[in-house]
């Protein structure tokens, strides 16, 4: 029985009293690049596909993801670590969207040096899930280019501030219509990928293939599927192929939550992942728990290795 993605534990999108650290129209002077540390020192040669680890840090903390390596060389075991999650929230007295982090988000961010950098000086890059919040607001119903773009600058400036490798975007739990909000519009999307592809060229851009969102790629002549680093399933213990016009080196197909799907599963999904030419596997709640059996499922299928756990 296949785990849908709307049984995530996603108390981030609850957190309603938390205060914002960025709201939308007021982050013109927080855009100073954050002091990243040390230089990424190379991670030692894996051959296969980009694994992708999912954190819910609200319980776990994202160091996690820099404990797994494999037996076989010794590389990372996850290229790409994604904090879940901050949320996209609307001011009903300003009738905008913002930027929020709860608690638990805004921890991670203030302490970038222990949660943060130690991954990325391993090689694996840091990204920031944005989530839907229950309000409204959403990625797909901004009522102009000039709001979306305003929101694009947000989301870069927070990359910079506290140093991350990107932005992905997960169209869920808006709730679009509530607080007087629009319905999902064609242009609002495509305004604002376009926007943060342009503002951060060289960081990653990823989709969470579900919602209004994701079925709104093109607008006026333009297409952003090419905007996007990844894409992936979003429904996990299932093979799903992204409609996103992006090579298979791009896309996740098969997608696993750590500890609930089963080994088997795993295994199956991410020896089709490598039969199949995909280029991305996506894991989801990775926690505290010595996981090396659920994850060597997967590596030995993706690189040939069981995967090693270091407390």
């Amino acid at each position: 029985m296949f785990t849908l993605v709307r049984s995530r534990l996603r108390t981030a999108a609850f957190a309603l009293s938390a205060v914002a650290a960025l709201a939308f129209a007021g982050t013109a002077g927080t855009a100073a690049s954050a002091t990243t540390g040390a230089a990424a020192a190379p991670a030692p040669a894996k051959q296969g596909p980009t694994s992708v680890a999912y954190v819910e840090v609200n319980n776990n903390s994202m160091r996690n993801v820099g404990k797994y390596t494999l037996a076989n060389g010794g590389g990372n075991v996850f290229d790409v670590a994604v904090i879940f999650a901050a949320n996209i929230n609307y001011d009903t007295g300003t009738k905008a969207a913002y930027l929020h982090f709860n608690e638990n988000v805004q921890r991670v961010l203030d302490n970038a040096a222990t949660e943060i950098r130690p991954l990325q000086q391993k090689g694996i890059k840091v990204v920031l899930s944005v989530l839907g919040n229950h309000q409204g607001a959403g990625f797909a119903n901004f009522p102009s280019q000039q709001a979306a773009s305003a929101f694009a600058k947000t989301l870069s400036d927070t990359v910079a501030k506290y140093g991350l490798d990107g932005i992905d975007f997960d169209d869920e739990y808006a709730e679009y219509g509530n607080n007087g909000t629009g319905q999902p519009n064609d242009s609002s999307f495509v305004h604002l990928v376009t926007a943060l592809r342009a503002n951060m060229p060289n960081k990653i851009i990823s989709l969470y293939n579900i919602g209004p969102a994701a079925s709104r790629l093109s607008y006026g002549g333009v297409d952003i599927s090419s905007k996007f680093d990844y894409a992936w399933n979003p429904y996990y213990g299932t093979w799903q192929v992204p409609r996103v016009a992006l090579p298979k080196s791009k896309l996740s197909p098969a997608a696993v939550e750590i500890g609930r799907t089963s080994q088997s599963t795993a295994a199956g999904l991410a020896r089709r992942t490598v039969s199949e030419g995909y280029g991305v596997y996506l894991t989801y709640n990775l926690d505290g728990a010595n996981r090396s059996a659920d994850v060597s499922a997967f590596t030995r299928e993706l690189y040939g290795s069981d995967a090693v756990y270091t407390p």
